[in-house]
C-alpha cells in the first residue's frame, strides 16, 4: 500500500530525493521490495517542498513516476531542505485521481499515510463527526480514505499537538474504531514525523540531515527499521523514536 520518504536536512535537489540511490522511491514505483498486499505503485506520486515561505509547494500527478519524463526534469532545477514525496497504490473503490496523490497539504505542513482504513465506509461518518470543528482544509476533501485522516491530525494540530503528537493521535483514534494499517508522515519545514502501524518504515541519520522512508533507498550503510507502534520525530539534528502508546497529550 503506497511507499513515501522525507528528507530534513542541508538543501538538495528534489532529483536526488526522488530518483537518486539504486532502490529509490521511482524504483518503489515500479519494483518495491516490502509492500504489503501489492506489487506496483502506480496509481499516481507526489511531492511537497519547502521553499522561501513557510508554506510548502507540491507537483502530483495522477500517472505513474517512471512516466513522468518532465517532471524528472524539473526535479533536477528544484532545491529544498524539507521534503515529503509518495508514490500510491490505490485501495479498490477509490479513484485514481491526482486529487487523492500525496502528500497532501494542511496550512503549512505536510501530510502522507500509507496503508489502509479497514471497513472504511462503516466509519466513515464517526471520522467526519471526530474532524468536526478543525480547519477546512481543501485536501480533506479529496475522494479517499487518507483525506480524513489528515482531517484529523489538522485538527489535532489546530488544538494545539505538535507535529508528533497530532499524528499519534490519529493512529490512537482510528485503531479504536476500525482495523488497517497507518503509517503516517508529516513535515513542518524544519522538522519531520512519522508513525509506524502496520507497515515498514526506515530511518537514516548523517551529519546534519534525516532521511525516512518505507524502504531503504539505497544499500548505503546507516538505515535503521523503526519497530511497530512507534513514532519517530526528527530534525537535522537527529531522529528519536518512542513507542506510540507513550505518547500522551491533552487538547489546550
Amino acid at each position: 500500500m503506497c511507499r513515501h520518504l522525507a528528507y530534513v536536512g542541508p538543501s538538495r535537489t528534489l532529483r536526488s530525493l526522488v530518483f537518486d540511490g539504486d532502490h529509490s522511491l521511482e524504483h518503489q514505483s515500479y519494483a518495491p521490495r516490502m509492500n504489503v498486499g501489492n506489487v506496483l505503485n502506480a496509481d499516481g506520486f507526489g511531492i511537497g517542498w519547502y521553499g522561501d515561505g513557510p508554506a510548502p509547494s507540491r507537483f502530483r500527478r495522477r500517472d505513474p513516476l517512471w512516466t513522468d519524463v518532465s517532471f524528472r526534469e524539473i526535479a533536477g532545477s528544484v532545491a529544498t531542505g524539507c521534503a515529503v514525496a509518495a508514490v500510491r497504490s490505490a485501495t479498490v473503490g477509490f479513484p485514481v485521481d491526482e486529487s487523492c496523490a500525496q502528500p497532501f497539504r494542511a496550512g503549512t505542513r505536510l501530510f502522507s499515510h500509507n496503508g489502509i482504513v479497514q471497513g472504511f465506509a462503516g466509519v466513515e461518518g464517526k471520522l467526519r463527526e471526530l474532524a468536526a470543528g478543525g480547519p477546512v482544509e481543501p485536501d480533506a476533501r479529496a475522494p479517499v480514505d487518507s483525506a480524513l485522516l489528515l482531517a484529523l491530525a489538522a485538527r489535532y494540530w489546530a488544538d494545539g499537538a505538535d507535529l508528533g503528537t497530532g499524528l499519534a493521535e490519529v493512529v490512537r483514534t482510528v485503531t479504536g474504531l476500525t482495523g488497517g494499517r497507518y503509517n503516517l508522515l508529516a513535515a513542518d519545514g524544519t522538522g519531520l514525523a512519522a508513525t509506524t502501524c502496520g507497515d515498514s518504515l526506515f530511518v537514516r541519520e548523517t551529519p546534519g540531515a534525516v532521511e525516512i522512508a518505507s524502504e531503504p533507498t539505497d544499500g548505503a550503510p546507516g538505515w535503521r527499521p523503526v519497530p511497530d507502534r512507534a513514532l519517530v520525530r526528527a530534525t537535522a539534528a537527529g531522529a528519536v523514536t518512542t513507542p506510540l502508546e507513550g505518547d500522551t497529550w491533552t487538547a489546550s
